[in-house]
């Protein structure tokens, strides 16, 4: 019997991998069912076992599977690992995805998984947080903050009671890497947080997943309870947010598990000495427990031999909008944003000129192609008035209009706003109708002055990054595309 792999990754599924998987299996083939490789272009994916290994084809449709099966399908891209999207990726945090049956404990094991739990119970607490801190590793989930000092503070921290909390409240459109890691590798992620409870002396947690993503909570929850023994005498379980974007700031998510409305909490008091419960927490984001296990199964000095600047290791780029290349590419830092761009994702999917790009969700800033030399690097992205964020690269070509864009900020500010403090849930109303005046062509000189002066309020007063932030779509709007706002183009050389 032939065995052939399915991606049951949610994206897959929507592309129409349920019904190609279920015509291979009534055609005699073994289906094994997968996480995505992350290139969505060529999904739904099949990969058959041969003699030379797992070939691929794709994208496949269900009454191809003959064809499939048969080797004559003309949509053949020969081993998945070979093609240039994935050749040039440096894959430590996702390199099982696509390959394993996500719910498979042998399948895991047989593929590296639980090596880095394995020596990290072979340490003192203390030295598996010096080999995270010796990594570099840095929060995935947008701010950057050094991992293991997190971890150092909750380590240090009295009392008898700690917890470990995954941020998996993947609220940033255009992002899907949180997504894609729960349904194609989660033990990857109950490992990561294994070994960080371990460091820290916790022995309860709990992974935050936002409502839109029910495959991803099913399958999470599916895998706790599977790797039961493995993480004894760790306890883990799932709790669903109710889609609410300011949750993705890890005190309105602890508010929120605590069965609260999810509101911001003023700092101090640190999650770290003052978390959940109001117990000493480890909060991070998946992508940055996932890379937890390589670094403490291959060494921190692995880790740190990747990357740029102070930004070590890989980062999964997540490119969407208007994109050829639409997926997950994991790379090590320093790659330039026009590299991502143009040469993986193969510039707009409209084939018109890239306009803009805007990194970092919806609360990123847009760069136009004038900026596309920029090293893919914290420090280098907040010196040119941008973040990474959670590593979303938005595409838009020529027809965007980027005054509508600012709008759309100001709007979704104005929506998402927990309503804490004045300065996100009255300043960004006032955005909305500042922004709307000066489409309109009133007093425009006058009412961008305003809008600046505004988000320099919202910037430096908003308790939490929903406010703050929302200010660097609007002014990179304002800066490098101001005739879309009735002001004069500004000439900006390509470098």
């Amino acid at each position: 019997m032939t065995r052939v792999f399915v991606s049951r990754d949610i994206a897959s599924v929507a592309l129409g991998a349920d019904a190609v998987a279920e015509a291979l299996a009534a055609a005699g083939a073994e289906v094994v069912r997968t996480g995505s490789h992350g290139l969505f272009r060529i999904e739904p994916l099949v990969e058959v076992e041969t003699t030379d290994g797992r070939i691929g084809y794709g994208p496949v449709a269900p009454g191809e599977a003959a064809a499939v099966l048969g080797g004559t399908h003309p949509n053949r891209l020969g081993r998945i690992a070979d093609l240039p999207f994935f050749a040039s990726q440096q894959r430590f945090t996702f390199a099982r995805c696509g390959l394993i049956d996500p719910l498979d404990l042998d399948d895991y094991a047989a593929h590296g998984g639980w090596k880095g739990l394995d020596a990290a119970r072979a340490l003192a607490p203390s030295d598996v947080v010096a080999r995270i801190k010796e990594s570099g590793l840095r929060g995935r989930g947008g701010a950057g903050f050094p991992t293991g000092i997190k971890w150092q503070t909750v380590l240090d921290a009295a009392g008898p009671e700690k917890f470990i909390v995954c941020n998996a409240d993947e609220g940033d459109s255009g992002t899907f890497a949180d997504r894609m890691l729960m349904e194609g590798d989660p033990f990857c992620l109950i490992e990561g947080m294994a070994i960080a409870a371990y460091a820290v002396g916790a022995r309860h947690g709990y992974v935050y997943i936002r409502s839109e993503y029910p495959f991803a909570v099913a399958t999470m929850r599916a895998a706790i309870e599977r790797a039961t023994l493995e993480i004894a005498p760790l306890t883990l379980e799932v709790r669903v947010g109710a889609g609410a974007y300011v949750c993705g700031e890890e005190t309105a998510l602890l508010d929120s598990i605590e069965g609260k409305r999810g509101q911001v909490r003023a700092k101090p008091p640190l999650p770290a000495i003052s978390g959940l419960f109001g117990k000493p927490t480890v909060i991070n984001n998946v992508l940055s427990l996932a890379a937890v296990p390589f670094i403490l199964a291959n060494g921190p000095e692995v880790y740190a031999a990747v990357g740029f600047g102070r930004s070590r290791g890989t980062m999964p780029v997540q490119l969407a909008g208007n994109v050829r290349n639409g997926g997950l590419f994991e790379v090590g830092f320093g790659i330039t944003l026009g590299e991502l761009v143009n040469e993986i994702g193969g510039g707009t999917e409209s084939g018109r000129p890239v306009r803009a790009v805007q990194v970092g969700g919806p609360l990123g800033a847009y760069f136009p192609p004038s900026m596309f030399h920029l090293p893919f690097d914290y420090e280098a992205f907040a010196a040119a008035g941008g973040l990474i964020g959670h590593a979303g690269i938005t595409v838009f070509d020529d027809s965007v209009d980027m005054a509508r864009m600012a709008r759309f900020a100001m709007e979704f500010c104005a929506v998402e706003s927990c309503g804490k403090c004045t300065p996100c849930r009255i300043g960004s109303i006032r955005g909305v109708e500042t922004v709307d005046r000066i489409i309109a062509g009133q007093d425009v000189e006058a009412e961008i002055e305003i809008l600046r002066d505004l988000c320099d309020t919202m910037k430096y007063g908003s308790l939490c990054a929903l406010g703050g932030f929302t200010p660097y779509p609007v002014l990179s709007a304002l800066d490098h595309f101001p005739e879309d706002f009735g002001g004069a183009p500004v000439a900006l050389a390509a470098e």
